[in-house]
């Protein structure tokens, strides 16, 4: 009697050994139709698999992350069974899934063309609705090379060959067209009904710029056609909220290839980073960050001490004066400890918190780079806290509530935490990485805060935690982090005079709550769509005269306005007033001041908001009064 224990709790026995697919249909048609996986004591099986034990099941379908990915990772094959069918020359790589949806790359004697895009994509409908059984096959490692190379695949005979000796090589055949896959794969082609592709983009062979390109077809799939639709949508959504587009329709700032992954902020742009820095500023100084500035460069020899040169060389710009080496910073912390180091410190003194708008370089791939999101120059709101074992869950547990107050008057209220535990290349003993963890995931559980771990992703010198925000069109952006390290502070000598007068080294806590700032300001004005929140705006009011007659009064409009530390532009061109608001208009400005006769001579307003709300006539101090209210509602810094 084999017993199968389902999710629910429930139990069901059968006489003898069955398949996951029939336990399904066993428990109702609906769910057999639904069926795409099973999931035996943890473990994602083919709904082919025997069962002939008993065991803890449950049926995977598409209501399930697991289902969803599985159909992705279907549909990759489907696309490579399309690209067979009608371009039989074209080699096949690899084809995994990413999020949401999936890639493969080809090796064909051409790249493939949009027109080549919808003929694959009819194909691929086509093959699916020949409801085709999908199959898995073992093969021995040397026989699977070469059945490849004898159907032509040397790719795939490649990446087989790379796999050990002794282990049995998973394949997948669907009809004519069979492939390398570890699987779990839908029991058929018919149940892959929601599908689209993409893209066309080039990509090396192995990710090596020494190999042959390929051509990378990217695509997309879903349980169901309103899930599709949505992300469509957002997409759609996302395009328009492009910071590189906005970036230049709002005069923000440029790049250019002289100066790779470097910004060139413009006069609209370094005013809305400044309102950053400076709101930043304030949050240093009101809780307990004495800020702090350092050297670009800095000697090979403190790098080397510190870890840097061994775990982050590749990642660093050097240069050499006087026969010795240097590498511009790409990151802060070994200056902070050299500060930490002048004079003595006592554990009277601790926590000691250091704060710097740090100026960073990393030597990113090229082909990484993405506007502002992804540079080689970028400046980071850095600190470091110098602090005792004893004071961590603290300064963890104050830095949480710190960073989602910020968050918020940034206008993000949903952040998700992941802790990220040690990497495979490190530093320091697993005790230390031990303590160091615990530490974190201690003060995490002290806010009360729902968290995920992700294994292996800290950084080399210290677990760390990440702090995920999400957006208004739902995309998450990783800003804040903060991580527990253990190591180089004494790797850098650093020390402080403890209660029992011996020496002792602190703990150095990473933080950051934006990150780089350049990123940050991406995201933004993808969030904000260009338009800012009043107290960001990097112009607030536009001034418009009517006719000449009036530029008078509306200079002296935006000198009061000046005065008062709004950020203010006067627009006397001799240009018809509808012309002038829907440019203006395009500039997302939060208010449009117009002034006609009746203005001038009353000594009052015309005021039109952002969305093109007429807010009626009214005195310049009654709107002094409104912007100085609607500032300090948006956000807690505004004064």
């Amino acid at each position: 009697m084999i017993t199968i224990r389902l999710p629910d709790g429930s139990e069901r026995n059968y006489p003898a050994p069955l398949t996951v697919a029939e336990v399904a249909a066993s428990i109702g048609a609906g769910l057999a139709r639904a069926a795409l996986a099973g999931k035996v004591n943890g473990r994602l099986v083919d709904t082919s698999t025997v069962l002939d034990d008993s065991v803890d099941l449950a049926i995977v379908t598409d209501r399930d992350p697991e289902g969803v990915e599985i159909l992705r990772h279907s549909t990759a094959h489907l696309l490579a069974h399309a690209v067979k069918e009608l371009y039989p020359d074209a080699q096949v790589t690899i084809g995994p899934v990413i999020e949401n949806g999936f890639y493969y790359d080809f090796a064909y004697k051409r790249a493939f063309t949009p027109e080549d895009l919808a003929a694959i994509e009819k194909r691929m409908t086509e093959i699916a609705k020949r409801d085709i059984a999908v199959q898995r096959e073992l093969m021995p490692r040397d026989d699977a090379v070469s059945f490849f190379k004898g159907i032509g695949e040397a790719y795939k005979a490649e990446i087989i060959a790379s796999i050990p000796a002794n282990e049995p090589i998973s394949l997948y055949r669907q009809g004519n067209f069979i492939d390398l896959c570890r699987g779990p794969h839908v029991p058929s082609t018919g149940k892959l009904k929601v599908f689209k592709l993409m893209r066309v983009a080039g990509a090396y062979w192995r990710g090596d710029s020494r190999n042959e390109m390929l051509t990378r077809v990217y695509g997309t799939a879903w349980g169901k056609k309103e899930e599709q639709e949505a992300y469509l949508t957002r997409l759609e959504e996302a395009e328009k909220r492009d910071h590189r587009r906005l970036g230049k329709q709002l005069d923000l700032f440029h790049l250019q290839d002289e100066a790779p992954g470097m910004v060139f902020w413009h006069p609209k742009g370094w005013a809305l980073w400044q309102e950053i820095e400076q709101y930043m500023r304030h949050v240093y100084r009101d809780n307990g960050y004495q800020e702090v500035r350092c050297p670009q460069i800095l000697d090979r020899s403190l790098w080397e001490k510190s870890g840097h040169w061994a775990n982050f060389h590749k990642n660093m710009f050097t240069t050499e004066s006087e026969s010795r080496d240097f590498a511009i910073k790409p990151m802060n912390c070994p200056g902070h400890v050299q500060i930490f180091n002048q004079g003595i410190k006592s554990y009277r003194d601790l926590p000691v918190r250091y704060g710097e708008f740090g100026s960073c370089h990393r030597n990113e791939p090229s082909g990484a780079l993405h506007g502002v999101m992804r540079v080689r120059g970028f400046t980071q709101d850095d600190g470091h806290i110098f602090c005792t074992e004893a004071q961590i869950q603290a300064e963890v547990a104050d830095f949480i509530r710190l960073l989602r107050k910020v968050y918020q008057d940034f206008g993000f209220t949903d952040v998700q935490y992941k802790l990220a535990t040690r990497p495979e290349q490190r530093v320091g003993s697993d005790e230390i990485w031990d303590k160091a963890e615990a530490a974190l995931k201690l003060a995490l559980e002290a806010t009360g805060v729902q968290f995920e771990v992700l294994p292996g992703e800290g950084a080399f010198y210290g677990p760390k935690i990440e702090f995920h925000l999400r957006d208004s069109i739902g995309r998450t952006w990783q800003c804040g982090t903060i991580q527990a390290d253990f190591s180089m502070p004494g790797r850098l000598d650093a020390s402080y005079v403890a209660e029992d007068n011996t020496r002792q080294t602190p703990v150095m806590l990473h933080r950051a709550i934006l990150g780089s700032l350049e990123r940050f300001i991406g995201i933004l004005i993808e969030h904000y769509a260009g338009a800012m929140p009043l107290w960001l705006a990097p112009v607030q009011a536009v001034v418009m005269n009517i006719s000449e007659g009036q530029a008078e009064y509306a200079t002296s409009v935006v000198k009061t306005l000046k005065d008062q530390g709004f950020r203010v532009e006067l627009d006397l061109r001799n240009e018809k007033i509808n012309y002038k608001i829907r440019e203006h208009s395009l500039q997302k400005l939060p208010f449009q001041l117009i002034i006609g006769d009746k203005e001038a001579q009353s000594k009052q307003v015309a005021v039109r908001s952002r969305g093109g709300e007429d807010l009626g006539q009214m005195s310049l101090e009654a709107f002094i009064s409104r912007f100085k209210a609607e500032v300090a509602a948006l956000s807690g810094a505004a004064e």
